[in-house]
């Protein structure tokens, strides 16, 4: 293998030709057509075992690393790539001759390329089954050595460690009479690091999660771990912020499947703004709320209209007539497949996004002439167990609110129970009241919202507010509260209204006054003993 000596700097140097890659993947998804590709300019490929038991298999030519180091895999495979022949190749400066000097004496030859996928350590700690020594075991040592030896030497190697440009790197060498450019070193250089720092990020996630005992490691007691460490990778830049003054950009989880809002499948419509996002994520949540058909129509991240029914249709329909005005420019969620008629009536009203996992093919018809219409279809659910929020010069964590209740949780408090009608109605709404930012309060039938009062500084005046911008008549309906009431007001207050039934967390030190009131006014009240407070 020859020797390559660059004269010109390292920051002149544009094309490079890659003359010798080392490759070790635990994905080979890819591998074998990339390796043809690379020996069809002569590159000489050294391999570890399993790839290099891989390429073969392909009918590709390749050399084991430990007959190019001249020193065998030991540990059972521990240690096999850390060796000077191999790091020594890729941090060689091509263009300083004290460099090459050295190099040449010990009998190293410049590595051009790594392309490497690390041991798939996230999937052992996925697996239920795995205990702490097989996931030990997946922690990879050599894979991170080779990609950082690379990445920092850049100017000269291409550390390849997302088979995702596989495609690209192959063009380029085509292109190119086997070379490749400084830029496309410099992106591949810049992944490489976020994949290492991502990779140990999760390594020390895991440990951070765990605590020693004489009896092995296991996993601590219930608590948040003293290091969190993110690792965000971004999805696209957005067209702005919050406000056009202001930047923004989307980013997801790397190296996790997409999920959640973040990783919906854009169908239709203009670019998706940072807003749209964030009610969108508001939609979503809620709907998860329910079994049954049902929509959610969301205006500034707080619902307008909510509705369950026997199929999608009634229940937007029902949801959009919860406050019509609102309606207009709202975010919609549905729980099931868009169908023809669903969509006949979401393309009669103006709304900005519409979430569902499946669209069918008439709705989509229907749909896509409105050309601004941002069309998401979700994917898998979001499983996280924690929230996170930025403040400044920190952020706080906390559990996600998973928390349902059903009847036999509940704590009727008055001398009257609610009726079997009244209860559905007080679980619906209570479903939806923990989706509206406090101080909230729920107006509703079994079937769907009657009117809502979101972020009033006074509890009693989330009642008016409600009770005073619903559309349809709440004479009879049910009340749901996110926190308890403090004082009597906002309970008289509903009763004037027609409320018959109220759900309410109960624990103020006024509680015996609050349920007088509603006795007096022939109310029936459950306490819950949860909070639903969402700032």
């Amino acid at each position: 293998m020859s020797l390559l000596c660059e004269k010109q700097s390292a920051m002149n140097v544009d094309l490079v030709p890659i003359r010798c890659a080392l490759l070790s993947v635990s994905d080979k998804t890819g591998l074998a057509d990339f390796a043809r590709v690379l020996r069809e300019f002569n590159v000489q490929l050294l391999s570890t075992g399993g790839t290099a038991k891989h390429l073969r298999a392909a009918g590709i030519a390749v050399e084991e690393i430990s007959d190019y180091t001249g020193f065998p895999e030991i540990l059972d495979g521990r240690v096999k790539t850390l060796h000077p022949r191999v790091h020594g190749g890729l941090l060689a400066i091509r263009s300083r001759p004290s460099h090459q000097v050295q190099i040449r004496e010990q009998g190293i030859a410049p590595i051009d390329m790594v392309v490497v996928k690390l041991y798939p350590f996230r999937e052992a700690v996925a697996r239920a089954e795995s205990t702490f020594d097989e996931v030990v075991e997946q922690i990879d040592i050599g894979g991170p050595s080779m990609v950082r030896s690379a990445a920092k030497n850049h100017a000269f190697v291409a550390a390849v460690t997302d088979p995702r440009d596989y495609g690209r790197i192959q063009e380029e060498l085509k292109g190119n009479e086997g070379r490749i450019g400084a830029a496309t070193r410099f992106m591949l250089a810049q992944k490489a690091f976020a994949c290492t720092a991502s990779y140990d990020s999760a390594i020390a996630a895991y440990f951070s999660e765990r605590a020693w005992s004489p009896e092995g490691i296991q996993k601590a007691p219930a608590g948040f771990p003293a290091f969190e460490a993110l690792s965000l990778e971004k999805i696209r830049d957005l067209r702005y912020g919050e406000n056009p003054h202001q930047r923004g950009a989307l980013y997801g989880l790397a190296a996790s499947a997409p999920c959640g809002v973040a990783g919906a499948e854009v169908l239709h419509g203009k670019e998706i703004s940072y807003n749209n996002l964030l009610d969108a994520d508001a939609a979503w949540e809620l709907i998860l709320e329910f079994d049954r058909p049902a929509a959610a129509l969301i205006k500034h991240t707080n619902p307008c209209g909510v509705a369950q029914s026997g199929d999608l249709e009634a229940a937007y329909v029902q949801a959009r007539e919860c406050d019509p005005v609102s309606a207009f420019g709202s975010v919609v969620a549905l729980n099931g497949e868009v169908d023809g008629a669903t969509a006949t009536e979401l393309a009669s009203t103006f709304v900005e996004v519409i979430l569902a996992p499946a669209f069918s093919d008439e709705a989509l018809a229907t749909l896509t002439q409105k050309k601004n219409l941002r069309l998401l279809r979700m994917g898998t659910r979001d499983t996280s167990s924690m929230r996170l929020r930025q403040i400044s010069g920190g952020f706080l964590i906390q559990d996600r609110d998973l928390f349902t209740t059903g009847p036999q949780e509940l704590k009727t408090v008055t001398k009257r129970a609610p009726t079997a009608e009244e209860m559905e109605a007080l679980l619906f709404g209570w479903r939806v009241v923990k989706h509206v930012k406090s101080n909230a309060v729920v107006f509703s039938n079994g079937q769907r919202t009657l009117g809502i009062g979101a972020g009033q500084m006074s509890r009693v005046d989330s009642v008016k507010w409600g009770a005073q911008r619903a559309i349809l008549p709440l004479q009879g309906c049910a009340m749901a509260s996110d926190a308890f009431f403090p004082f009597a007001d906002g309970i008289l207050a509903a009763a004037s209204y027609g409320v018959r039934a109220v759900i309410q967390p109960g624990g103020s030190v006024r509680d015996a006054e609050v349920i007088e009131a509603a006795d007096a006014r022939g109310m029936a009240m459950v306490f819950t003993g949860i909070r639903h407070f969402k700032h």
